[in-house]
């Protein structure tokens, strides 16, 4: 099975020391986000895990622990965007560490592990269609040696969040002016030899070259790891969303990265407290197992074959 570090927070940011210790014991529990007192225990496993995939804003806190990985197949959905702290917090500064962290990842594992994401996009008054076209060039210019495609999604107008973009003046973009950002991308992508698609757009940019993206690859994990992958797509994502099945091992509301355009940790206080109980020893990501929690394997197998053909 693919483990998804996480969806739902930042974990190579925040928690890696947790993520380290939790290969170490070779499990980790995962409350149910539905049925908190549901439990899944979720091996970690080398023979049982077919692959793992980061998201982060900021993986720094592991470059020096990179090697604790051979054991396994990986890759990192990076997100580095031009926005400031007023749409992200708690982000470190682009150009003095998380260019430099980008660029010395990829250095360190291949480009081909280093999938970029410049997402999601949004607009108002400071980040204009002209802000985005200069800074997406700016970065491509960087980036360009040290990774092979671009992700880029637009801002998705969720309730949760509507109360924290207001003051800031933000908006989606329109239909046209999605084409128009991502016709621009497109062009300037293709100077810098990067590829580019969408994540869960529904509208249809072929035209421009640009595909609906897989954040988690089958394909890509079949070509880092050098075998045959029989797994299908993920039933619980939405429907223009590429990914194959995966277990996300996060937790909502445990993301301090303070991102307004955030969905997933909203709510600064719940984070606040979250963020309190995390402990890198235990099982879960934060919080103890308590009476009144029941814990359960995770049903799991492996997709991997490894008797790869000649041909492949």
């Amino acid at each position: 099975m693919i483990i998804s570090a996480s969806r739902r927070t930042d974990i190579p940011s925040y928690y890696s020391e947790w993520f380290f210790n939790r290969l170490k014991d070779g499990y980790a529990y995962v409350r149910n986000p539905m049925n908190p007192h549901r439990i899944s225990e979720v091996s970690l496993s080398p023979d049982m895990v077919d692959g793992i995939v980061f998201w982060t804003k900021n993986p720094t806190p592991m470059l020096n622990r990179l090697n604790e990985l051979q054991d396994y197949t990986y890759y990192f959905q990076f997100t580095l965007t031009p926005y400031g702290r007023d749409i992200e917090k708690n982000v470190p500064s682009k150009n003095d560490i998380i260019i430099p962290t980008f660029q010395k990842l990829s250095s360190q594992i291949g480009k081909e592990r280093v999938v970029w994401r410049y997402d999601p996009i949004l607009f108002n008054d400071k980040y204009t269609m002209s802000y985005h076209k200069k800074y997406f060039r700016v970065l491509c210019d960087k980036l360009s040696d040290y990774t092979e495609k671009c992700t880029i999604s637009f801002l998705d107008l969720y309730k949760n969040i509507q109360r924290r973009i207001a003051p800031l003046g933000i908006h989606a973009l329109t239909s046209r002016q999605a084409e128009e950002v991502t016709g621009c991308f497109s062009e300037i992508a293709k100077e810098h030899n990067i590829d580019i698609d969408t994540c869960a757009e529904e509208i249809d940019l072929s035209k421009f070259g640009v595909g609906h993206a897989s954040c988690i690859d089958g394909n890509r994990f079949e070509r880092i790891g050098m075998y045959k992958l029989d797994i299908g797509q993920d039933k619980n994502q939405r429907v223009a969303c590429g990914c194959v099945a995966s277990i996300d091992i996060g937790a909502y509301h445990t993301c301090k990265n303070g991102c307004v355009y955030c969905y997933a940790n909203f709510n600064h206080t719940l984070v606040n407290d979250c963020c309190k109980k995390h402990n890198p020893t235990s099982p879960l990501l934060y919080g103890e197992v308590t009476a009144e929690d029941i814990v359960k394997p995770r049903e799991m197998k492996s997709f991997r074959d490894d008797q790869m053909s000649l041909f492949n």
